[in-house]
């Protein structure tokens, strides 16, 4: 499956507006909300909350991609994110704010090299796993 490489970058972006307010407020509900967000985005890419919004409020008015991306490496990042964001939510929401806090702002930084840069660390671990582990024949 090939996804529109402007939508990840869109959602890394809503994302990122979710996890500051996750870090200014502590809000433990909020952060697990936006773990649900990711395990729906892992399961299928295209049907994430962010990736509907975009294709139907951003993308029209964009014209179409220059470029597509594999959603192996999407979704892998999408597994990252959950394991960071429910950490966070289940610190922020068990009464440790320091676990809340150091996770969600990781979770944060990932997020926000995404959606400035184009950087997706994430991506760029599973593309890292799969070279370690490919066999050359």
């Amino acid at each position: 499956m090939q996804l529109d490489a402007r939508g990840p970058r869109f959602a890394a972006a809503v994302t990122s507006v979710v996890l500051v307010v996750v870090l200014a407020t502590g809000w433990g509900w909020l952060a697990a909300a936006q773990a649900v967000v990711f395990a729906i985005t892992a399961a299928d890419p295209r049907r994430g909350p962010y990736a509907v919004l975009f294709r139907g409020l951003v993308a029209p008015r964009l014209g179409p991609p220059a470029e597509r991306e594999d959603a192996a490496p999407v979704r892998f990042a999408q597994l990252v994110g959950l394991l960071f964001v429910g950490v966070a939510a289940v610190g922020y929401l068990a009464g440790a704010p320091a676990v809340g806090l150091i996770f969600a702002a990781f979770a944060l930084l990932a997020a926000f090299l995404n959606a400035a840069f184009g950087l997706c660390l994430g991506c760029e671990a599973y593309l890292g796993i799969r070279r370690l582990t490919t066999r050359r024949v």
